[in-house]
């Protein structure tokens, strides 16, 4: 009996734009199977004119009746996300009830938080486990859960609160006691698929994305050093085996030239009657025996190559398979993102300039943190060394003043940076100046001797 997933986030702030595409598969994930994407089914229809999560979330919230004003920092919407282990999910789905499975998790989901407020959910069928991305606007009634705690201060002005006021207040939502109510709740629904609810107080938690991704990179670098040690190790036996054979080739002439000189004594023995004869049988026996032996041992170095290389070929070929599919998603990643930076540029002309005048900073010697301040157009007080590319050479600072400003040329505006009010190409140029000045030698013409005129 497998167990249940029942996971919630909190969305802050006035998007979730991040999640939204991840969930309608605007941006695609390294773990994302794009072979499958098809299968993926929306399980909530949005309202007329509405086709985006987003969008849903702030229906929802403009529609409520709410009449406090919404800070820029307020929970707008929970993510849940509904799974269950994943053999089990897997034989629910071999099985045929992956329908029901999506049909109670959404009837649960519509009476435990109201079905007004369950503005989307998505059932993923192209990552390892399938799972629903539901999204929920946590709108509830009446006063706070923690109003009745606060004490009026003496002598202060109290107020007559409404006691079904429209509010949206996730701590209401997911306070502890609510949070383990939902967890066994849910049980009691998925018990019919053999999922249960995990032990209560487990440390165990949902593995992210990115922690699934360092674990595997760990795992392969694990696997690509059990390679190069199978590798080493097929190398050693094969410098064995070679060893053996010379040993065997040796032992072999010996035993040649033992038993030459059996037969020679043989024959004189059999004149003589010397009792050598028989020393010298069994010394061949004992030699003939070592002999076999070594061969039994180079067959059996020979099968544990065999096996060696096998399993050395199939790691291989796993290790390769699971590179090319990394580095095919990483080009396709690479791809979308310069997509989406040339409509940018295209969109905001300023922030190609912006992206060169980042490059030409990171190349002068700024840091990063001082490139992020000087995008704000503050000045910046540098000491160090600044480094031009026209001149191939870095000048040591102190105390130099730099700002980045925004002039018009003849080509639109652009981002332009100056060094104590100048520009920064026109202060390298009387800085070099200056330098060639100082180091430049005093040329003095020699003076010629009088050597007189010749007669």
């Amino acid at each position: 009996m497998g167990y249940l997933s029942l996971d919630f986030r909190k969305a802050k702030g006035a998007s979730d734009s991040r999640m939204s595409d991840h969930i309608e598969r605007r941006v695609i994930a390294p773990n994302v199977d794009p072979t499958r994407t098809h299968l993926n089914r929306e399980l909530v229809r949005m309202p007329e004119g509405i086709r985006e999560r987003d969008d849903a979330i702030a229906a929802r919230i403009s529609s409520a009746g709410i009449r406090r004003k919404i800070t820029h920092d307020q929970v707008r919407a929970i993510r849940v996300m509904l799974s269950g282990t994943h053999e089990d999910m897997t034989e629910i789905e071999k099985a045929g009830r992956l329908d029901d499975w999506c049909r109670d998790s959404m009837d649960w989901l519509y009476r435990t938080f109201g079905r007004e407020n369950v503005v989307s959910a998505v059932l993923h069928m192209d990552e390892h486990t399938p799972h629903i991305h539901a999204t929920l606007v946590p709108i509830v009634t009446g006063e706070r859960r923690k109003a009745g705690q606060k004490k009026p201060k003496e002598g202060g002005r109290t107020y007559r609160k409404k006691a079904n006021a429209v509010r949206l207040c996730a701590d209401d939502v997911l306070n502890r006691t609510r949070l383990i109510a939902y967890h066994d709740d849910y049980a009691k629904v998925m018990a019919k698929y053999g999922l249960q609810r995990g032990v209560r107080g487990s440390e165990a938690r949902h593995v992210s994305t990115a922690q699934y991704y360092r674990d595997l990179r760990r795992q392969t670098g694990k696997l690509e050093e059990n390679v190069r040690q199978l590798q080493a190790e097929q190398e050693e036996a094969e410098k064995r085996l070679e060893t053996a054979r010379k040993e065997i080739n040796t032992q072999r002439l010996e035993a040649v030239k033992v038993e030459a000189k059996t037969a020679i004594i043989a024959k004189v023995g059999s004149l003589l009657g010397s009792g050598k004869i028989k020393e010298l049988e069994a010394d061949n026996r004992s030699l003939q025996n070592e002999i076999a032996a070594r061969e039994e041992s180079i067959e059996d170095l020979q099968a544990s190559l065999q096996r060696q290389r096998a399993q050395h070929g199939r790691e291989l070929a796993t290790v390769q398979t699971d590179y090319i599919q990394k580095l095919e998603r990483e080009r396709e990643r690479t791809a979308y993102l310069q997509k989406w930076t040339d409509r940018a540029c295209g969109w905001f002309p300023l922030f190609a300039d912006a992206m060169r005048m980042e490059r030409y900073c990171r190349s002068a010697g700024f840091t990063p943190e001082q490139t992020d301040r000087l995008f704000t157009f503050q000045p910046l007080e540098y000491s160090g060394n600044l480094y031009s590319e026209e001149h191939k050479r870095a000048l040591s600072v102190t105390g130099a003043t730099a700002q980045m400003g925004i002039e018009q040329g003849e080509k639109g505006k652009r981002f332009v940076l100056r060094i104590n009010g100048k520009n920064i190409l026109d202060w390298f140029w009387e800085q070099f100046e200056r330098l060639l000045r100082r180091i430049r030698p005093t040329i003095r013409q020699p003076q010629r001797k009088n050597r007189g005129f010749k007669l």
